[in-house]
């Protein structure tokens, strides 16, 4: 038995997101089925984060063991026909240690929210961003954002629907930077709650346009209750970036 790891490129917009869902499809079962397609193997694939419906990734990493001749190469050619015509492609596939994990040797994952800032409709990116026609003013939101790095309970900016049983998390970074009318809002941490960089990013915006003060989201913040949100950004814009693992086990 071989452990290959994967990394991952998709357009999250026709799935329901990472993980297996009973009530539409998955990436994880996209990429499953492409492997029996190939092997005649059921295996389960792990990643390093599980991406909500409509959440796209650049590089989302991820393991599976396999009884295979195949090298790395020409298996991730056959995975990357086999996911035909599903929106998933295979960047990278290599050979890993038995106890490699994608998501549990993981030191740290990186997400980047993408905002059009423009009153024209959006075209080529419809469906991959969030439009906010509305002026925003990115040095308010990136210097209101600071308060949010670090350690802190972020009961406010989690899904009532999370799983993780500590709303306590650190966050590494966080930055919000503008490319004429496209703005980047990048966040990094070692783990993330259900829905986090998505009421983070909502909230941001409140900033931008000026309907909240910094002291207003460091407020939020500090009420550690959900009704204290501002709102949710919708899922179109997000992105899973990259997983971060010890040098070693980095390639």
């Amino acid at each position: 038995m071989t452990r290959f790891a994967i990394t991952i490129e998709y357009d999250g917009s026709p799935f329901m997101g990472w993980q297996h869902q009973d009530h539409g499809p998955s990436v994880q079962q996209a990429i499953e089925q492409a492997i029996k397609r190939i092997t005649q193997q059921d295996i389960r694939v792990f990643a390093a984060g599980r991406t909500d419906a409509g959440v796209h990734a650049l590089g989302m990493r991820a393991h599976f063991d396999l009884e295979t001749r195949l090298t790395p190469f020409r298996l991730m050619e056959g995975l990357n026909a086999g996911l035909r015509p599903h929106p998933v492609a295979i960047l990278a596939c290599d050979i890993v240690d038995d106890d490699w994990h994608a998501r549990f040797s993981c030191l740290g994952r990186r997400y980047v929210y993408k905002i059009i800032n423009r009153r024209a409709p959006l075209t080529l990116d419809k469906g991959q961003a969030w439009l906010i026609v509305r002026p925003l003013d990115t040095t308010a939101m990136h210097d209101a954002a600071q308060c949010l790095v670090g350690q802190h309970d972020f009961t406010t900016f989690r899904s009532t629907h999370c799983q993780a049983k500590s709303p306590v998390k650190t966050l590494d970074s966080i930055s919000v930077t503008r490319f004429g009318e496209e703005i980047e809002v990048e966040v990094a941490a070692r783990s993330f709650l259900h829905h986090q960089v998505r009421s983070i990013v909502g909230s941001l915006a409140m900033v931008g346009e000026g309907k909240w003060s910094a002291k207003d989201l460091k407020n939020a913040l500090e009420a550690k209750d959900r009704k204290a949100l501002g709102y949710n950004a919708p899922p179109d814009g997000l992105y899973f970036v990259d997983a971060i693992y010890p040098p070693s086990e980095a390639e």
